[in-house]
């Protein structure tokens, strides 16, 4: 889900749970992630942003790496040399729950009337060339956008959706794409939604549009991995 505390609603300094999963701001004393730990006992908390592990109420960063699995579900990595033959050695992975899953084919949750969205998103997952693009984080990282521009969100949110895609150590073999689509939400002026339905179509031509120009494409000669 978005990265939000459910208590203040702020998106900064936020801390998961890891016994309920409920996101909490800060983890100072009074704070709401500190609060949390003391009511109901839940001690393993992750800063969402530097992926440092602690323990509350003690406060003390913990160091194992047997969490190293959570950090990497958070925020999947892929190296040249691992995308270059994702189509050459497909390999069935399996889901903590004892489930298969092949990375790539896999579900995105309904959240409400979404799956219109869904069905074009899984669809680009699978375009190798703008798949590939969006895999490697660094390929747009550097890319400056005006002071104030909000559409840059969308490359970064769908980036993030094609890691946990296309990610082997998956925790589930579906993936919510809650992220992606607030963003969609945002960045469209709620003209696309997840609470009604919207036309595939004009949604994917839409999104092109909008991910060519916030990687700074132009209407002419400029081009972008979407155009």
């Amino acid at each position: 889900f978005e990265k939000l505390c459910s208590i203040s609603l702020s998106h900064i300094n936020v801390y998961a749970c890891l016994v309920c999963g409920k996101y909490f701001q800060g983890r100072g004393l009074k704070s709401h992630a500190y609060i949390h730990s003391v009511q109901l006992s839940h001690h393993v908390f992750l800063n969402l942003h530097t992926l440092k592990f602690y323990c509350l109420p003690d406060n003390y960063e913990i160091i194992d790496s047997s969490l190293e699995d959570i950090t990497y579900v958070l925020k999947p990595t892929f190296t040249a040399q691992h995308i270059a033959h994702l189509d050459k050695q497909a390999k069935l992975s399996r889901a903590y729950d004892g489930t298969t899953y092949l990375p790539g084919i896999v579900g995105l949750n309904n959240i409400k009337a979404n799956d219109y969205a869904n069905a074009v998103l899984q669809a680009l997952s699978n375009v190798p060339p703008l798949r590939n693009y969006f895999l490697e984080e660094e390929n747009y990282r550097r890319i400056q956008r005006p002071p104030g521009d909000i559409m840059f969100l969308l490359v970064q949110r769908f980036g993030e959706l094609m890691r946990k895609l296309w990610n082997p150590r998956n925790f589930k073999a579906h993936v919510s794409p809650h992220e992606m689509l607030q963003a969609v939400v945002l960045c469209s002026k709620k003209n696309f939604q997840i609470t009604k339905q919207g036309d595939g179509v004009e949604f994917l031509s839409w999104f092109l549009n909008a991910l060519h120009a916030a990687l700074g494409g132009t209407k002419r000669k400029k081009k972008s991995e979407c155009g």
